[in-house]
C-alpha cells in the first residue's frame, strides 16, 4: 500500500490528517499545473499588465490576509529588484483598518490580491476601499476559488484581471499549504513571466524533499520542543512568518512560534532561546544576504545544542549544524522562488508536531475557536467612520465606466 508523507492512509484518516497530508504532498504536481496554465493562458494577464508596468509612476501593492499576506511579503523584495519600481506588501487587515494611511499617496496603483477562498470580508473590502480612495486603481486577483466573492466581483471589469489556480490548490485542510505555494508561484509567473524550466526545477527539488524529510520532521516533533524560531532575511523573512503561523495553526497554539530576520533576532527576540527551543534558519541564495545567515548560524551553535538547529539551504556543504536540509538543484534561483520548496520544510514540521501532540491537523480547532475562513469581522463604512471622528476627508474615485470597478455602487463599496 502506498504511503503519504511516510504514513499509512488509514492512519491519517484516523488522525484527521488526510487533507493536510495530501495537500502538502501534491504541491509539485500543482506547481506544474500552474506553470502550464501560465504558459497556455497567460497572454491575457500579460496584455492586462503591460500598459500598467510601462508606467514609471505605478505603485504595486501586494495584499492578502494571514497566509495570503505572506505571499506578498515573499514576492515584494524580488519584484522590486526585477521590475525596478515600488512594490509594497500591505495586508488587507491593515488596509481595512486604516485605508487613508495605506493609500495616502494618490498615485496610479495596481492592487494584487491573494486569496485562497476570496470570501474573507477583509479581502473583498480592501479591494473596494482601494477603488474608493484612489483615483487610478487596477486589480490583479490571484485566487484558488472561482466561486469566491472576490473572483466574481472582478471577473468582468475592464480594470481587473483574475488569475485562477487549479481546483486542487483550493485547500480543504485548515492550514493553507498548496494554496500558499500555488498563489506564490502564480504571482511570480504573472508579474515576472512564464518560466517552464524554473517550475520544473522547483518541483523536482520539492519531490526530493518530500521523499526524504518527513521522518526527520517526525524525529524533531518527538523531542518535545515547546518553542520554534524561524529565521529568514529578505524574501525568506516572509517564509519565516508563514512557517511560524503553520506551527501555531497546526498545534492549536500549543507550540509557541516566532519569526525574525537573522539580523533582527539579536535585538531582543533572541531572549526566547532555551534548551527546548528549535531554531530553523532559512539560508538565502543571495551571496551578500547569506553572509548574515551564516553569521547567525555560527552564533547559534555557540549557545544552543546542535541538534536544536535546522538549516534549510540550497547550497550543499555549507556549515549548518547537526541538521542541514538541502534543497537540491536550485542554488542559483531567486529567494522568492527558493521559498516554494523551502516552506514545505515548515509544513512537514507543523504536521508532525500536530500529530505528536495528538491533535487533528485537518481541523486543530474542532470547537470552532478559529475558523478556516475568517468569521465575525464587521466591515465598517469608511465615510461613517470619518464622520464619527469629525474628519472631513474627500475620498477619490475615477469616473464611472461601463464594466469598470468604478461602476460599483457606493453602497457596495461600503460593504
Amino acid at each position: 500500500m502506498s504511503t503519504v508523507l511516510g504514513h499509512d492512509p488509514d492512519y491519517l484518516r484516523r488522525r484527521g490528517a488526510v487533507d493536510t497530508s495530501r495537500e502538502i504532498a501534491q504541491q509539485p504536481a500543482v506547481w506544474r499545473q500552474i506553470g502550464r496554465l501560465a504558459a497556455e493562458s497567460g497572454a491575457a494577464t500579460a496584455a492586462f499588465l503591460k500598459p500598467l508596468l510601462d508606467r514609471p509612476d505605478l505603485r504595486i501593492v501586494l495584499t492578502g490576509a494571514g497566509t495570503s499576506a505572506y505571499v506578498g511579503e515573499v514576492l515584494a523584495p524580488s519584484l522590486r529588484r526585477r521590475l525596478g519600481r515600488r512594490v509594497d506588501a500591505v495586508a488587507t487587515t491593515d488596509i481595512v483598518a486604516d485605508p487613508l494611511a495605506c493609500f495616502a499617496e494618490d498615485v496610479p496603483t495596481l492592487l494584487v490580491s491573494f486569496a485562497r477562498s476570496g470570501d474573507s470580508p477583509e479581502s473583498v473590502t480592501a479591494a473596494e476601499l482601494a477603488t474608493e480612495v484612489l483615483t487610478d486603481c487596477w486589480h490583479l486577483v490571484v485566487t484558488c476559488n472561482e466561486q469566491g466573492r472576490l473572483a466574481g466581483q472582478h471577473a468582468d471589469r475592464s480594470t481587473s484581471q483574475v488569475v485562477l489556480l487549479p481546483a486542487a490548490a483550493n485547500d480543504r485542510g485548515f492550514a493553507m499549504t498548496s494554496s500558499f505555494t500555488g498563489m506564490l508561484l502564480a504571482g511570480l509567473l504573472a508579474l515576472g513571466g512564464p518560466d517552464d524550466l524554473l517550475v520544473e526545477r522547483l518541483a523536482t527539488a520539492a519531490e526530493q524533499l518530500l521523499a526524504t524529510r518527513p521522518a526527520a520532521a517526525a524525529d524533531l516533533a518527538a523531542r518535545g520542543h515547546s518553542r520554534i524560531v524561524y529565521l529568514g532575511s529578505g524574501s525568506l523573512h516572509g517564509v519565516a512568518r508563514e512557517s511560524a503561523l503553520k506551527v501555531l495553526e497546526l498545534t492549536a497554539g500549543r507550540v509557541v512560534a516566532l519569526a525574525e530576520s537573522a539580523l533582527a533576532f539579536r535585538h531582543g527576540p533572541k531572549s526566547v532561546l532555551d534548551d527546548q527551543t528549535l531554531v530553523v534558519s532559512y539560508a538565502s541564495n543571495d551571496p551578500y544576504t547569506s553572509q548574515y545567515d551564516r553569521d547567525m548560524v555560527a552564533e547559534l551553535l555557540r549557545v544552543i545544542p546542535e541538534r536544536n538547529l535546522v538549516t534549510v539551504t540550497g547550497h550543499a556543504g555549507q556549515p549548518a549544524g547537526d541538521n542541514a536540509w538541502t534543497l537540491t538543484g536550485i542554488e542559483d534561483v531567486d529567494d522568492a522562488a527558493l521559498a516554494l520548496p523551502a516552506v514545505i520544510c515548515a509544513q512537514l514540521i507543523g504536521l508532525q508536531f500536530s500529530l505528536a501532540l495528538g491533535l487533528t491537523p485537518d481541523n486543530p480547532f474542532p470547537g470552532g475557536e478559529v475558523n478556516r475562513v475568517v468569521q465575525g469581522a464587521i466591515m465598517h463604512p469608511l465615510s461613517a467612520s470619518l464622520r464619527a471622528g469629525g474628519q472631513q476627508v474627500q475620498t477619490r474615485a475615477a469616473p464611472a465606466r461601463t464594466g469598470d470597478r468604478a461602476d460599483v455602487s457606493s453602497d457596495a463599496r461600503r460593504r
